[in-house]
């Protein structure tokens, strides 16, 4: 039996558990706590100080597990080393971990100009958005040239993307991963969110990559899972530490990663719905907001507007993983029909 996915999954989490001990007391020594905004609820005030950019804790769970699950796979010969010797298999994971480690870069940026620069809204929309396109064609570029010729559509097949109408793929993929990046790090607002919801994603992922038989996309959902579960210990209600920008990011990097890896990047529409639906309250909020100058939402994104009709943050939490259990099942089911 090849163990792989299970070890790396183990120590991600070893990992992460055990540097809240380490990276929580020197986050509050330098002082990198959460500046609350007036604009949210009245009742997170309370959060105020509380250590940020602990989502550097569960990168380092995920790259080292990552180092491990390898080296135990070229050793004893597992799937996910010889995966790792094809050259587009090996491209969508190094690409993958690349996305989100700079997606991750971006919000430690804006965190540091948040909480060291005493900058509350961090980098400007336009500076923010130009470097995560940025960063989003580099990866897109990269598939191009390692061979990704097409996508996989639901009951349809898989369908060019070098020629002819299959063209139109590249930019939509292009503002499909900054607007999950973006969606990811709309969804953590409240204790333990969006890494409880993001857990679950990872799951769903990871079973369609064992359906599949792509090692390498199981062993990096199996990484961020376990790194997950190890920071949900941490920072699960009341947190102890948030992940900021920093780790908010880096998981939206990871699930674009994790779809495209598996060549069906649609079915981060199914497995990702939370998502979507915290980035399409924000939206409606706005627009409506400045057409009308009234509000459809008691606050956006949908989880502020929830915590305003009395939900605790726990309910919550629970609530909207059960909905991407949900979403992340409906996205694997398509893979088994068509096995």
């Amino acid at each position: 039996m090849d163990f792989t996915s299970l070890i790396v999954a183990v120590i991600a989490f070893a990992v992460t558990a055990l540097s809240g001990y380490i990276v929580i007391p020197y986050l509050r020594k330098l002082k990198f706590g959460q500046t609350i905004l007036e604009i949210g609820p009245n009742w997170h005030k309370e959060k105020q100080g509380t250590p940020t950019m602990g989502g550097v804790m569960f990168i380092a769970g995920v790259l080292i597990s990552i180092a491990f699950g390898f080296a135990y796979a070229a050793i004893f010969e597992k799937p996910f080393f010889f995966d790792c010797k094809d050259k587009f298999r090996l491209t969508a994971l190094i690409a993958g971990l690349a996305l989100a480690l700079c997606m991750g870069a971006i919000g430690f940026f804006d965190d540091y100009i948040k909480v060291v620069k005493k900058r509350n809204l961090g980098l400007t929309a336009r500076q923010k958005t130009f470097m995560q396109l940025l960063v989003s064609a580099l990866y897109l570029t990269v598939l191009a040239i390692s061979g990704m010729r097409t996508t996989y559509i639901p009951f349809i097949g898989d369908v060019s993307i070098v020629s002819g109408f299959g063209l139109i793929f590249w930019p939509i993929a292009l503002m499909f991963i900054y607007g999950f990046t973006n969606a990811v790090n709309l969804t953590d607002g409240i204790d333990g969110l969006a890494s409880s919801v993001t857990l679950v994603v990872s799951c769903g992922f990871m079973m369609a990559a064992g359906f599949l038989n792509l090692a390498n996309i199981n062993v990096l959902t199996a990484a961020l899972a376990g790194a997950l579960v190890g920071f949900i210990c941490w920072n699960a209600h009341p947190a102890k530490v948030f992940m900021g920008d920093t780790g908010s990011m880096f998981l939206g990097g990871m699930v674009v990663a994790f779809s495209f890896g598996i060549g069906r990047p649609v079915l981060l529409l199914l497995a990702g719905i939370v998502y979507l639906i915290e980035a399409l309250s924000d939206i409606i909020q706005v627009a409506y907001y400045k057409k009308t100058k009234k509000r459809i939402f008691k606050m956006a994104p949908i989880h502020h507007h929830f915590e305003k009709c009395g939900w605790s943050e726990d309910k919550i939490v629970l609530v909207f993983s059960f909905v991407a259990l949900i979403g992340s099942v409906l996205a694997v089911l398509p893979i088994i029909f068509s096995l």
